[in-house]
């Protein structure tokens, strides 16, 4: 045997955000973890708008903090600005954003998987998986024909697979702006007949700081909190302001008499886009009624000139970027340090996925982030997460680690993704949780960290905090159901927004922000949540229930054309998977079960 072969019980393939969740991860718990990336220098880039959370979004990082996750850490020390959206509305729909000093984040996550224990950083483009006779991963193949042993790979490969960027009618083959692109790699996947296609994401240009006129554009407000995304209090500093500006009609008419040089226009995109963070091309062309578009004006670092111009990134050429930006109020004077650029790249159907994110057909090999679908730093961290910590538990023989869709929004995406699929970037909202007012942002350790405990990511000290503040918890609502009839409590806590100072008031212990929040929460949301609570006991009945394979959908008079279609092309393994599908409605959800029992009892 050659002792000099290197061995690691994991395998990280990619240093961005679901690859330094899943290293950071896998190496906490125990496993002997190497994380292999093309850039040493560039762990935890922000590649695009460098800001982190909002609605949907932010509660996936409150879950990976409840979870003992990187993501949350990261944040608390290299914010510019914290924003809370949505204050309007109810807590369930709420989200914290973060607007992220990228330069700082960047270095922070380098040092610390440097400083990881069990982590081993090597710089190498990894060609291949290595498998064994019976699909099962033996290690993987670098650029330089080193061979590294291993039982599980995680790949995130972000958008480098077949990266190809585009601006104007020029394109050239690169995962991100002077970074190459990985062919290799997608001609291992092709070759394990894998579902595959293309997707497509962009970035604005970037535009100098001192070259802005500040004073035309609307300044937006930062909000002073006491919490963060993790568990233990934080006073907001916010160093940095935020800007709105605003697209015009001359915008839009340079834009539309040149759509036929943008790269999405001109054919030579195949990729598709998302559609929730669309091109600037794409909004006026499908909003062609707008006469504005909002622009975010957001800044990328505080050791750099430079500002992020969110909601207009394009794949036109540079002197098109250079004239609509031009045109727009406060940037008549503006110069672009860096142009816009769209960016194909190859994903893998994610529903050939088990719910841990192995692949079904090769047993330790592990998918997340952009590879699955998905869009944005936030879903690609909360699956690196998973992958992970599923990574660490097949090596170690340990039970698979899979969370709900009804106990978290992590559990929401991951569900889609094998359930459903893709068929755009899919981006996390609120809306797509449907038992959004159990799966808050102030509950989320509630949810969660005795799970994190349980693996190994949550540390004592946190979790007996945690214990204690959730016993303060339930004493206060205790207190106040026995002291106030409903209608005073409800009074008393805020009919719209939470009265803060009150609750803590008429609390019988000391009790931080976030716990008030909660409180309000319970008690405002308290018929809700038990009905809630009975609908997810009804749907875990039926998680169960299989649909045979031999049900004939197109014989059921009771289902629309459209839904026989959607259940043909799904193939859902369960009732609760029909459920799942868009536009299934309770009827054809009662006539699924009874044609299944029937079936089944024929």
């Amino acid at each position: 045997m050659d002792t000099n072969v290197q061995k690691f019980d994991v395998i990280i393939v990619g240093g961005g955000h679901a690859g330094i969740e899943a290293a950071h991860a896998a190496a906490r718990m125990g496993s002997n973890t190497a994380l292999i990336t093309l850039d040493t220098t560039k762990i935890g880039l922000m590649p695009c708008n460098p800001s982190i959370g909002g609605v949907g979004k932010g509660h996936i990082v409150y879950e990976m903090s409840a979870l003992g996750g990187l993501m949350p850490k990261l944040c608390t020390k290299t914010y510019l600005q914290a924003r809370m959206l949505n204050t309007k509305k109810g807590p369930a729909v709420q989200g914290l954003r973060l607007q992220i000093d990228k330069h700082a984040y960047n270095k922070l996550a380098t040092e610390t998987m440097h400083a990881t224990p069990n982590l081993t950083v090597i710089a190498g483009k990894v060609e291949t998986a290595l498998l064994d006779e019976n699909k099962n991963v033996r290690g993987v193949r670098l650029a330089d024909n080193t061979e590294v042993v291993t039982q599980a790979v995680v790949l995130t490969t972000g958008t480098f697979l077949n990266g190809k960027i585009h601006i104007g009618e020029k394109n050239h083959a690169a995962g991100r702006r002077g970074e190459d692109s990985v062919t290799s790699l997608s001609e291992f996947l092709h070759s394990l007949d894998l579902k595959m296609g293309r997707l497509k994401t962009g970035t604005p240009p970037r535009l100098l700081r001192e070259s802005i006129d500040f004073e035309k554009l609307e300044h937006q407000q930062a909000d002073n909190l006491n919490f963060l995304f993790e568990f233990y209090p934080h006073k907001v500093n916010n160093t940095h302001d935020c800007y709105i500006a605003r697209t015009n009609e001359t915008t839009h008419t340079i834009i539309r008499d040149n759509l036929d040089k943008s790269a999405m226009y001109s054919g030579n995109i195949e990729g598709i886009g998302p559609r929730y963070c669309p091109s600037i091309e794409d909004k006026i062309s499908r909003f062609a009624d707008k006469s504005q578009h909002h622009i975010f004006v957001e800044p990328e670092s505080a050791t750099c000139n430079e500002v992020y111009p969110s909601g207009i990134s394009t794949s036109l050429p540079e002197d098109v970027q250079q004239a609509y930006i031009n045109s727009i109020k406060g940037f008549e004077n503006a110069v672009i340090t860096k142009p816009g650029y769209a960016v194909e790249y190859d994903f893998v159907a994610p529903d050939q996925l088990h719910h841990t994110l192995e692949l079904k057909k090769v047993s330790g090999l592990f998918l997340a982030g952009q590879l699955n679908g998905t869009t944005g730093y936030e879903e690609a961290a909360g699956q690196g997460l998973v992958a992970g910590i599923n990574a660490h538990q097949k090596v170690h023989n340990k039970e698979p680690f899979i969370l709900d869709r009804n106990e978290s929004y992590i559990g929401v995406m991951i569900d889609d993704l094998v359930t459903l699929g893709v068929d755009e970037p899919y981006r996390m909202f609120t809306s797509r949780a449907e038992r959004r007012l159990v799966l808050r942002q102030d509950n989320a350790f509630l949810r969660l960290t005795r799970k994190g405990y349980d693996i190994g990511l949550v540390d004592e000290k946190m979790y007996q905090d945690f214990l204690h503040e959730k016993q303060l918890i339930t004493q206060t609502l205790e207190h106040l159901r026995a002291t106030f009839k409903p209608n005073k409590l409800l009074e008393l806590i805020g009919s719209v927004s939470c009265n803060e100072q009150a609750i803590k008031e008429h609390a019988p212990v000391e009790l931080s922000d976030r716990a008030v929040q909660t409180i309000f929460a319970e008690l405002k949301y308290e018929p809700y949540l038990k009905r809630e609570q009975k609908e997810i006991q009804k749907a875990q009945q039926y998680s169960k229930m299989l649909l045979p394979q031999g049900l004939d959908f197109t014989t059921m008079p009771g289902l629309s054309k459209e839904l026989q279609e959607k259940l043909l092309r799904h193939k859902p393994a369960t009732i609760a998977q029909a459920t799942l599908i868009q536009g299934m409605t309770p009827a054809a959800i009662s006539l699924l079960i009874f044609k299944a029992k029937e079936y089944t009892n024929r």
